[in-house]
Protein backbone atom coordinates (compact mmCIF):
# COMPACT_ATOMS: atom_id res chain seq x y z
CA UNK A 1 0.00 0.00 0.00
CA UNK A 2 1.29 3.10 -0.90
CA UNK A 3 1.96 6.30 1.77
CA UNK A 4 1.02 9.54 1.13
CA UNK A 5 3.69 12.10 1.59
CA UNK A 6 1.61 13.91 4.47
CA UNK A 7 1.50 10.96 6.97
CA UNK A 8 5.15 10.61 6.72
CA UNK A 9 5.67 14.24 7.13
CA UNK A 10 3.24 13.10 10.65
CA UNK A 11 5.49 10.54 11.69
CA UNK A 12 8.88 12.44 11.18
CA UNK A 13 7.23 15.35 13.76
CA UNK A 14 6.14 12.54 15.98
CA UNK A 15 9.24 10.97 16.57
CA UNK A 16 11.16 14.29 16.73
CA UNK A 17 8.69 15.41 19.43
CA UNK A 18 9.33 12.04 21.55
CA UNK A 19 13.61 12.29 20.75
CA UNK A 20 13.60 15.56 22.60
CA UNK A 21 11.01 14.64 25.37
CA UNK A 22 12.62 11.50 26.20
CA UNK A 23 16.10 13.03 25.42
CA UNK A 24 16.60 16.61 27.65
CA UNK A 25 19.56 18.37 27.36
CA UNK A 26 21.90 16.87 30.82
CA UNK A 27 23.43 20.00 30.95
CA UNK A 28 21.27 22.46 31.38
CA UNK A 29 20.19 23.01 34.62
CA UNK A 30 17.19 21.33 35.73
CA UNK A 31 14.51 24.54 36.53
CA UNK A 32 14.86 25.30 33.14
CA UNK A 33 13.19 22.19 31.65
CA UNK A 34 9.44 22.30 30.73
CA UNK A 35 7.32 19.66 29.69
CA UNK A 36 5.50 21.81 26.81
CA UNK A 37 7.00 21.45 23.74
CA UNK A 38 8.46 24.44 21.44
CA UNK A 39 6.94 26.58 19.43
CA UNK A 40 8.65 25.96 16.43
CA UNK A 41 7.64 22.27 17.03
CA UNK A 42 4.20 22.96 17.17
CA UNK A 43 4.16 24.80 14.01
CA UNK A 44 5.82 22.38 12.24
CA UNK A 45 3.13 19.42 13.58
CA UNK A 46 0.43 21.99 12.71
CA UNK A 47 1.96 22.31 8.92
CA UNK A 48 1.86 18.81 8.56
CA UNK A 49 -1.74 18.10 10.00
CA UNK A 50 -2.81 20.56 7.35
CA UNK A 51 -1.09 18.82 4.59
CA UNK A 52 -2.75 15.90 5.63
CA UNK A 53 -5.86 16.98 5.87
CA UNK A 54 -5.66 18.39 2.10
CA UNK A 55 -4.27 15.13 1.29
CA UNK A 56 -7.69 13.12 2.58
CA UNK A 57 -10.00 15.49 1.46
CA UNK A 58 -8.27 15.42 -2.61
CA UNK A 59 -8.11 11.34 -1.80
CA UNK A 60 -12.37 11.22 -0.77
CA UNK A 61 -12.94 13.92 -4.30
CA UNK A 62 -10.88 11.22 -6.13
CA UNK A 63 -12.79 8.54 -4.64
CA UNK A 64 -16.44 9.97 -5.14
CA UNK A 65 -15.41 10.23 -9.26
CA UNK A 66 -14.43 6.40 -9.24
CA UNK A 67 -17.61 5.60 -7.47
CA UNK A 68 -20.03 7.88 -10.41
CA UNK A 69 -17.83 6.92 -12.68
CA UNK A 70 -18.88 2.94 -11.63
CA UNK A 71 -22.34 3.81 -11.31
CA UNK A 72 -22.99 5.23 -15.07
CA UNK A 73 -21.01 2.35 -16.05
CA UNK A 74 -23.19 0.09 -14.69
CA UNK A 75 -26.38 1.94 -15.64
CA UNK A 76 -24.88 1.80 -19.55
CA UNK A 77 -24.86 -1.84 -18.84
CA UNK A 78 -27.95 -2.60 -17.57
CA UNK A 79 -29.49 -1.18 -20.48
CA UNK A 80 -27.65 -3.14 -23.14
CA UNK A 81 -28.08 -6.40 -21.13
CA UNK A 82 -31.80 -5.29 -21.15
CA UNK A 83 -31.98 -4.42 -25.10
CA UNK A 84 -30.33 -7.26 -25.51
CA UNK A 85 -33.11 -9.79 -23.64
CA UNK A 86 -35.34 -8.17 -26.20
CA UNK A 87 -33.86 -8.82 -29.12
CA UNK A 88 -33.50 -12.44 -27.87
CA UNK A 89 -36.98 -12.56 -27.74
CA UNK A 90 -37.61 -11.56 -31.50
CA UNK A 91 -34.56 -14.60 -32.28
CA UNK A 92 -35.99 -16.84 -30.52
CA UNK A 93 -39.45 -16.18 -31.96
CA UNK A 94 -37.87 -16.39 -35.43
CA UNK A 95 -36.07 -19.80 -34.73
CA UNK A 96 -39.31 -21.45 -34.10
CA UNK A 97 -40.86 -20.12 -36.99
CA UNK A 98 -37.56 -21.51 -38.55
CA UNK A 99 -37.82 -24.72 -37.34
CA UNK A 100 -41.44 -24.85 -38.05
CA UNK A 101 -40.23 -24.28 -41.83
CA UNK A 102 -37.37 -26.61 -41.65
CA UNK A 103 -40.00 -29.17 -41.06
CA UNK A 104 -42.27 -28.64 -43.92
CA UNK A 105 -39.55 -28.60 -46.24
CA UNK A 106 -38.26 -31.84 -45.08
CA UNK A 107 -41.33 -33.11 -45.46
CA UNK A 108 -41.98 -31.79 -49.06
CA UNK A 109 -38.56 -33.31 -49.53
CA UNK A 110 -39.56 -36.78 -48.50
CA UNK A 111 -42.72 -36.51 -51.27
CA UNK A 112 -40.37 -35.30 -53.61
CA UNK A 113 -38.16 -38.13 -53.45
CA UNK A 114 -41.02 -40.78 -53.34
CA UNK A 115 -42.52 -39.14 -56.72
CA UNK A 116 -39.17 -39.33 -57.86
CA UNK A 117 -38.67 -42.87 -57.49
CA UNK A 118 -41.90 -43.64 -58.56
CA UNK A 119 -41.38 -41.79 -61.84
CA UNK A 120 -37.59 -43.42 -61.94
CA UNK A 121 -39.79 -46.90 -61.80
CA UNK A 122 -41.81 -46.05 -64.53
CA UNK A 123 -39.27 -45.06 -66.76
CA UNK A 124 -37.50 -48.15 -66.78
CA UNK A 125 -40.72 -49.80 -67.15
CA UNK A 126 -41.45 -47.71 -70.42
CA UNK A 127 -37.47 -47.94 -71.69
CA UNK A 128 -38.20 -51.88 -71.51
CA UNK A 129 -41.15 -51.63 -73.51
CA UNK A 130 -39.84 -49.52 -75.79
CA UNK A 131 -36.68 -52.08 -76.46
CA UNK A 132 -39.20 -54.72 -76.91
CA UNK A 133 -41.25 -52.96 -79.49
CA UNK A 134 -38.23 -51.56 -81.19
CA UNK A 135 -37.02 -55.60 -81.37
CA UNK A 136 -40.58 -56.53 -82.69
CA UNK A 137 -40.56 -53.05 -85.46
CA UNK A 138 -37.15 -54.43 -86.46
CA UNK A 139 -38.48 -57.96 -87.02
CA UNK A 140 -41.51 -56.94 -88.89
CA UNK A 141 -39.13 -54.53 -91.44
CA UNK A 142 -36.80 -57.97 -91.55
CA UNK A 143 -39.57 -59.95 -92.94
CA UNK A 144 -41.18 -57.18 -95.08
CA UNK A 145 -38.20 -56.64 -96.81
CA UNK A 146 -37.54 -60.28 -97.07
CA UNK A 147 -41.10 -60.11 -99.27
CA UNK A 148 -41.97 -58.65 -102.11
CA UNK A 149 -44.36 -55.79 -102.14
CA UNK A 150 -47.51 -57.64 -103.47
CA UNK A 151 -47.45 -60.29 -100.90
CA UNK A 152 -47.80 -57.50 -97.91
CA UNK A 153 -51.43 -57.52 -97.06
CA UNK A 154 -53.60 -54.46 -96.29
CA UNK A 155 -54.08 -55.82 -92.34
CA UNK A 156 -50.11 -56.29 -91.79
CA UNK A 157 -49.74 -52.79 -93.05
CA UNK A 158 -51.56 -51.16 -91.02
CA UNK A 159 -50.38 -53.51 -88.35
CA UNK A 160 -47.06 -52.04 -88.57
CA UNK A 161 -48.58 -47.92 -89.22
CA UNK A 162 -49.91 -48.84 -85.71
CA UNK A 163 -47.13 -50.29 -84.10
CA UNK A 164 -45.06 -47.08 -85.42
CA UNK A 165 -47.77 -45.00 -83.97
CA UNK A 166 -47.41 -46.75 -80.29
CA UNK A 167 -43.98 -46.49 -80.50
CA UNK A 168 -43.53 -42.63 -81.41
CA UNK A 169 -46.25 -41.77 -78.49
CA UNK A 170 -43.95 -44.32 -76.27
CA UNK A 171 -41.08 -42.19 -77.28
CA UNK A 172 -43.03 -38.89 -76.87
CA UNK A 173 -44.13 -40.00 -73.32
CA UNK A 174 -40.55 -40.87 -72.28
CA UNK A 175 -39.05 -37.39 -73.49
CA UNK A 176 -41.94 -35.72 -71.11
CA UNK A 177 -40.89 -37.96 -68.16
CA UNK A 178 -37.02 -37.17 -69.04
CA UNK A 179 -38.28 -33.15 -68.64
CA UNK A 180 -40.52 -33.78 -65.69
CA UNK A 181 -37.51 -35.67 -63.82
CA UNK A 182 -34.79 -32.86 -64.36
CA UNK A 183 -37.21 -30.25 -63.07
CA UNK A 184 -37.81 -32.70 -59.65
CA UNK A 185 -34.14 -33.17 -59.51
CA UNK A 186 -34.01 -28.86 -60.15
CA UNK A 187 -36.67 -28.09 -57.31
CA UNK A 188 -34.79 -30.88 -55.16
CA UNK A 189 -32.01 -28.94 -55.29
CA UNK A 190 -33.55 -26.16 -54.31
CA UNK A 191 -35.12 -27.84 -51.36
CA UNK A 192 -32.05 -28.82 -50.11
CA UNK A 193 -30.46 -25.49 -50.47
CA UNK A 194 -32.98 -23.93 -48.26
CA UNK A 195 -32.75 -26.81 -45.77
CA UNK A 196 -29.13 -25.85 -45.56
CA UNK A 197 -29.65 -22.62 -45.79
CA UNK A 198 -32.38 -22.68 -42.70
CA UNK A 199 -30.68 -24.90 -40.97
CA UNK A 200 -27.35 -22.56 -40.70
CA UNK A 201 -29.77 -19.71 -39.70
CA UNK A 202 -31.05 -21.72 -36.59
CA UNK A 203 -27.31 -22.94 -36.00
CA UNK A 204 -27.01 -19.23 -35.92
CA UNK A 205 -29.45 -18.21 -33.69
CA UNK A 206 -28.69 -20.74 -31.20
CA UNK A 207 -25.40 -19.92 -30.79
CA UNK A 208 -26.49 -16.30 -30.23
CA UNK A 209 -28.99 -17.52 -28.09
CA UNK A 210 -25.70 -19.50 -26.22
CA UNK A 211 -24.05 -16.53 -26.08
CA UNK A 212 -26.70 -14.44 -24.35
CA UNK A 213 -27.20 -17.06 -22.14
CA UNK A 214 -23.94 -17.00 -20.69
CA UNK A 215 -23.82 -13.08 -20.43
CA UNK A 216 -25.27 -12.43 -16.95
CA UNK A 217 -22.83 -14.98 -15.73
CA UNK A 218 -19.65 -12.97 -16.99
CA UNK A 219 -21.19 -9.58 -16.05
CA UNK A 220 -22.47 -10.83 -12.62
CA UNK A 221 -18.91 -12.03 -11.51
CA UNK A 222 -16.76 -8.71 -12.92
CA UNK A 223 -19.37 -6.79 -11.16
CA UNK A 224 -17.55 -4.55 -8.42
CA UNK A 225 -19.22 -4.83 -4.92
CA UNK A 226 -21.17 -1.75 -4.13
CA UNK A 227 -22.09 -0.26 -1.32
CA UNK A 228 -25.75 -0.81 0.05
CA UNK A 229 -26.82 2.56 -1.01
CA UNK A 230 -25.91 2.11 -4.85
CA UNK A 231 -27.26 -1.06 -5.15
CA UNK A 232 -30.66 0.52 -4.24
CA UNK A 233 -30.13 3.18 -6.52
CA UNK A 234 -29.48 0.88 -9.30
CA UNK A 235 -32.51 -1.49 -9.18
CA UNK A 236 -34.64 1.31 -9.08
CA UNK A 237 -33.87 3.47 -12.47
CA UNK A 238 -32.34 1.05 -14.95
CA UNK A 239 -34.87 -1.99 -14.71
CA UNK A 240 -37.26 0.37 -16.39
CA UNK A 241 -38.61 0.80 -20.08
CA UNK A 242 -40.77 3.18 -21.76
CA UNK A 243 -44.20 2.71 -21.55
CA UNK A 244 -44.35 4.51 -25.20
CA UNK A 245 -42.41 6.25 -27.76
CA UNK A 246 -43.65 9.34 -26.46
CA UNK A 247 -41.91 9.01 -22.65
CA UNK A 248 -38.58 8.31 -24.87
CA UNK A 249 -38.87 11.63 -26.53
CA UNK A 250 -39.42 12.98 -23.05
CA UNK A 251 -36.37 11.30 -21.91
CA UNK A 252 -34.44 13.52 -24.65
CA UNK A 253 -34.03 10.40 -27.66
CA UNK A 254 -35.46 12.70 -30.61
CA UNK A 255 -33.60 10.22 -33.19
CA UNK A 256 -36.57 8.05 -34.92
CA UNK A 257 -35.91 3.91 -35.35
CA UNK A 258 -36.94 0.98 -33.18
CA UNK A 259 -36.79 0.97 -29.72
CA UNK A 260 -37.98 -1.75 -26.93
CA UNK A 261 -40.85 -0.21 -25.21
CA UNK A 262 -43.28 -1.49 -22.41
CA UNK A 263 -46.44 -0.60 -21.80
CA UNK A 264 -47.82 -0.91 -17.80
CA UNK A 265 -49.03 -4.14 -17.54
CA UNK A 266 -47.50 -5.56 -21.18
CA UNK A 267 -44.42 -7.39 -21.56
CA UNK A 268 -41.58 -5.70 -23.53
CA UNK A 269 -41.48 -5.67 -27.66
CA UNK A 270 -40.01 -3.65 -30.12
CA UNK A 271 -41.58 -0.85 -31.54
CA UNK A 272 -40.95 1.52 -34.55
CA UNK A 273 -40.37 5.57 -32.91
CA UNK A 274 -41.26 8.47 -35.03
CA UNK A 275 -39.53 11.51 -33.86
CA UNK A 276 -39.98 13.88 -36.59
CA UNK A 277 -42.87 16.02 -35.51
CA UNK A 278 -41.28 17.37 -32.45
CA UNK A 279 -42.93 14.36 -30.77
CA UNK A 280 -42.49 10.75 -30.07
CA UNK A 281 -45.47 8.67 -31.94
CA UNK A 282 -45.43 4.52 -31.94
CA UNK A 283 -45.92 3.55 -35.26
CA UNK A 284 -48.70 1.19 -35.64
CA UNK A 285 -48.97 0.45 -39.49
CA UNK A 286 -46.76 1.28 -42.73
CA UNK A 287 -47.80 0.81 -46.28
CA UNK A 288 -45.27 2.13 -48.56
CA UNK A 289 -43.91 -0.07 -51.51
CA UNK A 290 -46.79 -3.25 -51.44
CA UNK A 291 -44.05 -5.85 -50.75
CA UNK A 292 -46.04 -7.06 -47.81
CA UNK A 293 -49.73 -9.13 -48.23
CA UNK A 294 -51.96 -7.56 -45.85
CA UNK A 295 -54.75 -9.93 -46.02
CA UNK A 296 -53.92 -12.07 -42.97
CA UNK A 297 -56.17 -14.22 -40.26
CA UNK A 298 -57.74 -12.54 -37.33
CA UNK A 299 -55.00 -14.18 -35.47
CA UNK A 300 -52.00 -12.58 -37.17
CA UNK A 301 -53.74 -9.42 -36.94
CA UNK A 302 -53.69 -9.73 -33.12
CA UNK A 303 -50.19 -10.87 -32.53
CA UNK A 304 -48.78 -8.22 -35.56
CA UNK A 305 -46.29 -9.30 -38.78
CA UNK A 306 -44.20 -7.40 -41.40
CA UNK A 307 -40.70 -5.85 -41.19
CA UNK A 308 -40.68 -2.93 -38.59
CA UNK A 309 -38.07 -1.20 -40.79
CA UNK A 310 -40.28 -1.68 -44.03
CA UNK A 311 -44.05 -2.31 -44.16
CA UNK A 312 -45.94 -3.90 -41.08
CA UNK A 313 -48.91 -4.11 -38.69
CA UNK A 314 -47.80 -3.93 -34.92
CA UNK A 315 -50.90 -6.06 -33.63
CA UNK A 316 -54.19 -5.37 -31.88
CA UNK A 317 -52.65 -6.82 -28.90
CA UNK A 318 -49.55 -3.97 -28.86
CA UNK A 319 -52.04 -1.50 -29.69
CA UNK A 320 -54.55 -1.83 -27.01
CA UNK A 321 -51.82 -2.14 -24.38
CA UNK A 322 -50.53 1.29 -25.80
CA UNK A 323 -53.91 2.85 -25.44
CA UNK A 324 -54.88 1.44 -22.08
CA UNK A 325 -52.43 3.42 -20.60
CA UNK A 326 -54.48 6.77 -20.69
CA UNK A 327 -55.30 9.35 -23.10
CA UNK A 328 -53.90 8.65 -26.79
CA UNK A 329 -53.74 10.13 -30.07
CA UNK A 330 -54.35 8.35 -33.51
CA UNK A 331 -52.15 10.23 -36.03
CA UNK A 332 -53.11 9.09 -39.54
CA UNK A 333 -50.68 10.45 -42.49
CA UNK A 334 -51.67 9.90 -46.22
CA UNK A 335 -49.69 10.28 -49.55
CA UNK A 336 -51.01 9.87 -52.87
CA UNK A 337 -48.96 9.03 -56.44
CA UNK A 338 -48.76 12.89 -57.17
CA UNK A 339 -46.63 13.37 -53.63
CA UNK A 340 -50.18 15.57 -51.93
CA UNK A 341 -49.24 15.02 -48.10
CA UNK A 342 -51.91 14.77 -46.05
CA UNK A 343 -52.47 14.39 -41.68
CA UNK A 344 -55.50 14.12 -39.78
CA UNK A 345 -55.34 13.53 -35.84
CA UNK A 346 -58.04 11.23 -33.61
CA UNK A 347 -58.91 11.01 -30.15
CA UNK A 348 -58.30 7.56 -29.83
CA UNK A 349 -59.35 4.13 -27.64
CA UNK A 350 -59.45 0.57 -28.31
CA UNK A 351 -61.18 -2.28 -26.00
CA UNK A 352 -59.85 -5.18 -25.70
CA UNK A 353 -60.27 -8.63 -27.78
CA UNK A 354 -63.34 -9.50 -25.38
CA UNK A 355 -64.76 -6.80 -27.23
CA UNK A 356 -63.54 -7.49 -30.52
CA UNK A 357 -60.75 -4.33 -30.06
CA UNK A 358 -63.80 -1.96 -30.93
CA UNK A 359 -62.74 1.19 -31.77
CA UNK A 360 -63.57 4.76 -30.23
CA UNK A 361 -62.74 8.32 -32.03
CA UNK A 362 -63.14 12.03 -31.99
CA UNK A 363 -61.55 14.16 -34.67
CA UNK A 364 -59.27 16.82 -33.65
CA UNK A 365 -57.49 18.42 -35.80
CA UNK A 366 -56.37 17.62 -39.44
CA UNK A 367 -56.30 18.43 -43.04
CA UNK A 368 -57.79 14.96 -44.31
CA UNK A 369 -61.75 14.71 -44.56
CA UNK A 370 -63.42 12.50 -41.86
CA UNK A 371 -64.82 9.35 -42.98
CA UNK A 372 -63.91 7.67 -39.66
CA UNK A 373 -66.55 10.21 -37.77
CA UNK A 374 -69.34 7.10 -37.75
CA UNK A 375 -66.73 4.45 -36.85
CA UNK A 376 -66.95 4.72 -33.04
CA UNK A 377 -67.79 1.64 -31.28
CA UNK A 378 -67.47 -0.27 -34.72
CA UNK A 379 -65.11 -3.52 -34.27
CA UNK A 380 -62.27 -5.40 -35.62
CA UNK A 381 -62.88 -7.60 -38.89
CA UNK A 382 -60.82 -9.59 -40.97
CA UNK A 383 -61.25 -12.08 -43.86
CA UNK A 384 -61.90 -15.25 -41.23
CA UNK A 385 -63.46 -13.22 -38.34
CA UNK A 386 -66.23 -10.88 -40.06
CA UNK A 387 -67.84 -8.80 -37.46
CA UNK A 388 -69.95 -6.46 -39.96
CA UNK A 389 -71.50 -9.23 -42.45
CA UNK A 390 -69.84 -8.47 -45.45
CA UNK A 391 -68.56 -11.74 -47.32
CA UNK A 392 -66.14 -11.42 -50.15
CA UNK A 393 -66.55 -7.43 -50.29
CA UNK A 394 -63.11 -6.49 -48.96
CA UNK A 395 -59.39 -7.37 -48.35
CA UNK A 396 -57.22 -7.15 -44.94
CA UNK A 397 -58.33 -6.48 -41.43
CA UNK A 398 -59.93 -3.40 -40.76
CA UNK A 399 -62.86 -1.41 -38.73
CA UNK A 400 -65.81 -1.78 -41.46
CA UNK A 401 -68.68 0.17 -40.90
CA UNK A 402 -70.41 -0.26 -44.18
CA UNK A 403 -68.52 -2.95 -46.05
CA UNK A 404 -65.16 -1.27 -46.82
CA UNK A 405 -65.97 2.40 -47.28
CA UNK A 406 -62.49 2.83 -45.74
CA UNK A 407 -59.72 0.78 -44.82
CA UNK A 408 -55.81 1.49 -45.07
CA UNK A 409 -55.24 -2.48 -45.10
CA UNK A 410 -56.67 -3.36 -48.53
CA UNK A 411 -54.68 -4.46 -51.20
CA UNK A 412 -51.25 -2.04 -52.61
CA UNK A 413 -52.71 -0.91 -55.97
CA UNK A 414 -49.71 0.73 -58.18
CA UNK A 415 -52.32 1.41 -61.07
CA UNK A 416 -56.55 2.37 -60.55
CA UNK A 417 -57.91 -1.05 -61.20
CA UNK A 418 -60.96 -1.02 -63.44
CA UNK A 419 -63.89 -2.43 -61.68
CA UNK A 420 -65.46 -1.32 -58.84
CA UNK A 421 -65.92 -4.29 -56.57
CA UNK A 422 -62.11 -4.59 -57.05
CA UNK A 423 -61.39 -1.16 -56.72
CA UNK A 424 -63.28 -1.43 -52.93
CA UNK A 425 -60.85 -3.73 -52.18
CA UNK A 426 -57.65 -1.69 -52.56
CA UNK A 427 -56.76 1.02 -49.71
CA UNK A 428 -59.54 3.27 -49.34
CA UNK A 429 -60.22 6.94 -47.48
CA UNK A 430 -63.62 7.38 -48.13
CA UNK A 431 -65.51 10.84 -47.64
CA UNK A 432 -68.68 11.15 -48.74
CA UNK A 433 -68.54 11.00 -53.13
CA UNK A 434 -64.53 11.34 -53.25
CA UNK A 435 -62.51 8.35 -52.98
CA UNK A 436 -58.56 8.34 -52.14
CA UNK A 437 -57.80 5.72 -53.62
CA UNK A 438 -54.25 3.38 -54.52
CA UNK A 439 -52.34 6.27 -52.19
CA UNK A 440 -48.54 5.33 -52.52
CA UNK A 441 -47.93 5.54 -48.50
CA UNK A 442 -49.75 5.44 -45.42
CA UNK A 443 -48.32 5.66 -41.80
CA UNK A 444 -50.76 5.48 -38.68
CA UNK A 445 -49.13 6.10 -35.13
CA UNK A 446 -50.46 6.64 -31.63
CA UNK A 447 -48.99 8.86 -28.80
CA UNK A 448 -50.13 9.52 -25.39
CA UNK A 449 -51.17 13.16 -24.19
CA UNK A 450 -52.36 14.93 -21.57
CA UNK A 451 -55.64 16.15 -22.84
CA UNK A 452 -56.72 19.69 -22.13
CA UNK A 453 -59.31 21.46 -20.16
CA UNK A 454 -62.07 22.58 -22.27
CA UNK A 455 -61.88 26.11 -21.10
CA UNK A 456 -57.91 26.06 -22.25
CA UNK A 457 -58.51 23.67 -25.48
CA UNK A 458 -56.40 24.05 -28.22
CA UNK A 459 -56.56 22.13 -31.62
CA UNK A 460 -52.75 23.04 -32.07
CA UNK A 461 -51.79 20.91 -29.23
CA UNK A 462 -52.42 18.44 -31.35
CA UNK A 463 -50.60 18.98 -34.25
Amino acid sequence: MRLTPAPLVLLLLVSVLCDKQESPDLNLPADTWTRFAPLDDVRLLSNGLLQLGQSMREFVQKTKGQISSIFQKLTTFDRSFYQLSALAGEIKEEEEELKKTTVILKASNEEIKNLSEKISSKMENLLQEKSQLQNKVEGLEQKLNNLSPGLVSDMQAAEINSLRGVIRKQAQSITELLKAMTEQSEQLNQQKTKIKSLEENITASMSVQETFGKTPNISNSERPALSPFLTSDLSSTVMEFPSDCSELFSQGEQASGIYSVRPRGSEPFAAYCDMSREHGATVIQRRSDGSLNFNKSWEEYENGFGSLHREFWLGLKKIHSLTSQGNSVLQIQLEDWKHNKQVIDYKFNLDGPDNNYTIHLTRLSGSLPDPLSNHTGVMFSTTDRDNQECPNQKSGGWWFNTCADTSLNGRYFRVKPNGRSERRRGIQWRSGRKVFSSLRFSQISVRSVAFPTPASADSSLFL
